[in-house]
């Protein structure tokens, strides 16, 4: 979490040994990451939305833990068009913008100036990669489409979906989940843009502690998410650290919970119309 994470190291499962090892601290420089999508036919689905998302929780993780970093995508073939989409796609989902977009390990190279540091993939079959190899579970089930966001589609509704499952793991994304998922990211921005009304409080330290350890063991989203459950109907937690608390971790989610400031009171009042 920002802000309480200069202590934590980062672990991850490494693919291939199914054992933890830590990520690698390279303060005097930036690390490398590569991540590599699977074939795309026609628009890109389910599992190119939970290894880009994946690949995006642990740079913002990285981040926030002092690292800087850079980042390249290998996809078969990327012609203009198709980059043009996976940015629109990744846009949608809340995903930073890689270096570069390529089809060749070998200019992967050249692009991050080194040998990737962590490699994140979707598969298997890249087992020859340098680096901790990150391995992003299958994507099944009706609503995990994942698909470009059709006029007024929320596409945040499914990062929540797959955040809320081990990343590693296969998971199964049914319309009701996402449905689900949608209720949710509604809620809270709206509660977050009421309780920035309020005078601002920190953080409480536990939950901060908490979300940084969470994130630091193999990138536990789904207990941080659970925190933010937590958070949201504790008594005892003034409005303004509720507030900070979903704010500060938003940085690292990626779910746009702070969307809605400034725009309750007018949707309120019938004011506010969608962009």
């Amino acid at each position: 979490m920002p802000g309480e994470r200069n202590q934590a190291v980062t672990t991850i499962i490494d693919g291939r040994t199914r054992h933890a090892v830590a990520l690698p601290s390279a303060r005097d420089r930036l690390l490398r990451m590569s991540v590599h999508l699977p074939v795309i036919n026609g628009e890109p689905g389910p599992v190119h939305a939970r290894i880009l998302v994946v690949a995006d929780v642990l740079l913002r993780t990285l981040e926030a833990d002092g690292h800087q970093l850079i980042w390249a995508c290998e996809v078969p073939d990327p012609s203009p068009e198709r980059v043009r989409t996976l940015q629109t796609f990744m846009t949608a989902l809340g995903v930073h913008s890689p270096a570069s977009f390529t089809s060749s390990s070998g200019e992967v190279l050249d692009i991050l100036g080194g040998p990737a540091d962590v490699c994140v993939f979707g598969d298997g079959r890249h087992d020859a990669e340098p680096g901790v190899w990150v391995g992003v579970g299958r994507v099944d089930g009706t609503g995990a489409h994942g698909q470009c966001p059709a006029a007024g589609e929320d596409l945040l509704a499914i990062r929540l979906g797959l955040l809320s499952r081990p990343y590693h793991r296969p998971v199964t994304l049914t319309s009701s989940d996402v449905v689900e998922a949608d209720r949710t990211l509604l809620r809270w921005r709206e509660r977050v843009a009421h309780w920035a009304c309020s005078p601002s409080k920190p953080v409480p330290q536990e939950v901060g502690r908490a979300a940084a350890d969470a994130l630091a063991a193999d990138l536990g989203t789904p207990a941080v998410l659970d925190l933010l459950l937590r958070a949201e109907v504790a008594d005892g937690v003034p409005e303004g650290a509720k507030f900070e608390t979903f704010a500060s971790l938003d940085r690292i989610l990626g779910l746009e919970l702070i969307r809605e400031i400034g725009r309750l009171p007018l949707r309120e009042a019938g004011l506010f119309r969608p962009d």
